[in-house]
Order: structure tokens, then C-alpha cells, then sequence
């Protein structure tokens, strides 16, 4: 029976993670190691922005600075620990003399949230917040300025009140017919 896996925190220099995941993983099959270290993974969340009325997706690291390496612990030994934090731009495992792996908890944690933002699509960078003032940029009443009084994140949807002939109409608009007030 094979033995169980676990997740070890590694300390790298903070916005290189994905350089140097991807000379980790060159190390590690370079030196034959692939059934020891099984993964590397930087641990990110897809999010996204509005910006001149169209959706931008991007990348944001959950734990910046920080990479997680699984391996079997009991092949996990000290010379392949010494081979990975000689990789440039590798600090060290945590804790520094023997790494330890992390709690069930905290890797499902992680990797909860990671699988979370590829089922769901992406997350807003600044979400829209009830009582804020935004522009509307597109449809029938683009060029108006109104406040929000509802956010439906699922539906990605905002209800809006927007003063037309001096009184306030309730508008639903999604998200990309918005955008908030400089």
C-alpha cells in the first residue's frame, strides 16, 4: 500500500512564486524525485476587475511568498529537503530545520478555497458594496450616476436607484454596465 502523502509550506522569495515552482519542478525530475514529490503548486484564486466596462481576469496568490510542496514523509529526506532550498530564490521550508507537514485542516483550507475559485469562475478584486455611488457605462441609462441599494454576487447584479426627472427610479444592471464613481 502506498504511503499517504502530505503538504509542506515553503518560503520563496515573494512575486516569483510561478518562476520558481517551475524550476522546482525541473529540479525535481531532473533528479529523478517525481514519485517522492509528487506537487508543487502556488496557491492562487482567479479574480477579476472592471475597467473601461469589460471584465479583466487575473491571478491573485492566496499566500504570497509561500509555495506547497507535497511529498511522501517518509522518503522526504534530508538531502532532497537541502536540494529543493538550494533552487534560487528558495528561502526555506517551515519550520527551517525539519519541515512539517501541514494539518489536514490547513491544506484543505488552502486548496478549498483555490478548487472554490475554478468551480465558481473568478472573484471580484473590489466588489460593489451597498450605499456606494457608481457610473452607469452601458444601456439605456448610461452616462447616469446612481447608488447602489443591492449586490447579488451569484447573479452578478446590482440594483441601483438613479434619479431620472428628479425622481429616484430602482434599475437592476449586471455588473458590467457598471462601473464605480472616481
Amino acid at each position: 500500500m502506498a504511503e499517504e502523502r502530505r503538504w509542506y509550506s515553503l518560503r520563496v522569495v515573494s512575486q516569483k512564486e510561478h518562476k520558481i515552482a517551475d524550476r522546482l519542478k525541473l529540479e525535481i525530475s531532473r533528479s529523478g524525485w517525481s514519485d517522492i514529490v509528487t506537487s508543487v503548486i502556488v496557491p492562487s484564486e482567479k479574480v477579476y476587475k472592471i475597467k473601461n466596462g469589460k471584465k479583466v481576469i487575473s491571478e491573485r496568490n492566496i499566500l504570497p511568498g509561500y509555495l506547497l510542496v507535497e511529498a511522501v514523509p517518509s522518503l522526504f529526506t534530508a538531502e532532497i529537503v537541502k536540494a529543493l532550498t538550494d533552487v534560487q530564490d528558495v528561502m526555506h521550508f517551515l519550520p527551517r530545520i525539519k519541515p512539517d507537514p501541514l494539518s489536514t485542516a490547513e491544506v484543505n483550507r488552502l486548496l478549498g478555497k483555490v478548487d472554490e475559485s475554478t468551480e465558481q469562475g473568478e472573484t471580484m478584486v473590489e466588489p460593489f458594496i451597498a450605499g456606494e455611488t457608481i457610473k452607469i457605462i452601458d444601456g439605456p441609462f448610461s452616462g447616469f450616476v446612481g447608488d447602489i441599494i443591492d449586490v447579488n454576487d451569484e447573479k452578478k447584479k446590482v440594483k441601483v436607484i438613479v434619479k431620472i426627472f428628479g425622481r429616484g427610479t430602482e434599475v437592476e444592471l449586471n455588473f458590467l454596465q457598471v462601473e464605480k464613481e472616481q
